[in-house]
């Protein structure tokens, strides 16, 4: 007998893929589920090819980077390519590739899951921007009660979408891997690594950071990842002649990211309290640090300090005046009492707060469409 032919199933990310941990731990997680997977994305200039993929991967070039142009671009050609592919289910990773993957939904009467990676239309770029908010809210209330099944990143974001919207919204934290073995460290020099990893974008606590290094002997800021601040910030410690502080690493491989972070001091998720979409952050990079066992510092949003404080693995911070920031973060790198329980309380976090764990919901969500 011929075995069935697997589902086909199509996801869409405005990102170039190659740094997108989450969209990358779904698809594998499907392929296991024994889906046919194809990632569509985007790819710049500069985009790098995604590696060690076990599905398939379309990224389209389109002639705008960024704004309304880029989102409508996007949307035609991802709509035309629908149009034109066969497929058993959808997925639209937020709200900015729902348009497309909606109307071909509607065409071809498939199946769309909805994964919202964050509260899209609070994030601060919009909420500065009240007009343009209120069109990406009037697309979000026409089109998500009517995707057949949805997730997001945490339980806040989800019972705020679950209320709003009447569809319920499960949860799917952005957890890495289980680590399988230890990675062998590389580090040239003696300083230690304060580091950011993530969107370089508005409210991420980045220039507060940049002023506190500029206190600090011996520590050495480095930031991975890339975004709309990235040349503001690097002027910044340009200006301020701290250049041998800090360092931009730019978006990484996934290996390489994860080889940086283990040689972490401190990791960084110091997001400001700026709208929703901050207040109730709960960031892969939190989790990413925690399997690389490195002490957290965090704002005092509710989400990252629930993390935090269940397993007494670093330090909540509320006030990010520039001294206090580098007395903090001197205290996390050098007292090594505070580092010993850190670490210690860092190895049962690593264990528990694992993808291989996380993705069981994944299996209750997309089984009844295989």
């Amino acid at each position: 007998m011929k075995s069935a032919a697997k589902k086909r199933i199509v996801v869409s990310v405005t990102s170039d893929l190659v740094s997108d941990n989450r969209v990358h731990k779904v698809c594998s997680t499907l392929v296991e589920m024994n889906f046919q997977v194809i990632l569509t994305g985007r790819v710049l200039s500069g985009s790098l090819n995604p590696e060690g993929r076990n599905y398939s991967t379309r990224r389209f070039r389109l002639p705008f980077k960024k704004g309304p142009l880029f989102y409508a671009a996007f949307n035609i050609r991802l709509f035309l390519y629908l149009l034109f592919s066969k497929f058993d289910v959808l997925l639209s990773n937020d709200l900015d590739t729902l348009p497309a993957n909606f109307f071909i939904a509607k065409i071809k009467k498939k199946p769309l899951i909805y994964d919202s990676h964050e509260y899209f239309t609070q994030v601060p770029e919009l909420v500065r921007r009240p007009k343009v908010q209120r069109i990406w809210e009037w697309m979000e209330r026409q089109m998500v009660p009517h995707v057949d099944a949805a997730y997001t990143v945490c339980n806040s974001i989800a019972e705020i979408y679950t209320q709003k919207y009447g569809v319920p919204f499960r949860v799917v934290r952005n957890l890495p891997f289980a680590s399988d073995q230890a990675i062998a460290i590389d580090d040239e020099g003696s300083d230690k690594i304060v580091l950011y990893q993530g969107a370089v974008n508005e409210g991420r606590g980045l220039e507060q950071a940049i002023h506190a290094v500029k206190f600090l002997d011996g520590i050495r800021l480095v930031i991975a990842g890339d975004g709309d601040k990235r040349k503001v910030l690097q002027k910044l410690v340009e200006d301020e002649g701290i250049s041998d502080k800090v360092e931009f690493m730019g978006r990484l491989p996934i290996h390489q990211l994860v080889k940086l972070t283990h040689r972490a001091a401190v990791g960084l998720s110091i997001e400001k309290d700026i709208g929703l979409n901050y207040h109730f952050a709960l960031p892969n990079k939190l989790f990413d640090y925690i399997q690389a066992q490195v002490p957290v510092l965090v704002t005092n949003l509710p989400e990252m300090v629930a993390v935090v404080n269940r397993y007494e693995i670093g330090v909540v911070i509320s006030d990010l005046n520039s001294q206090n920031l580098a007395a903090v973060l001197a205290d996390m790198v050098s007292n090594s009492e505070k580092r010993k329980v850190w670490k210690n309380n860092l190895k049962q976090a690593a264990r528990e707060l694992v993808w291989e764990k996380e993705e069981r919901m994944l299996y209750q969500i997309f089984s009844p469409y295989l």
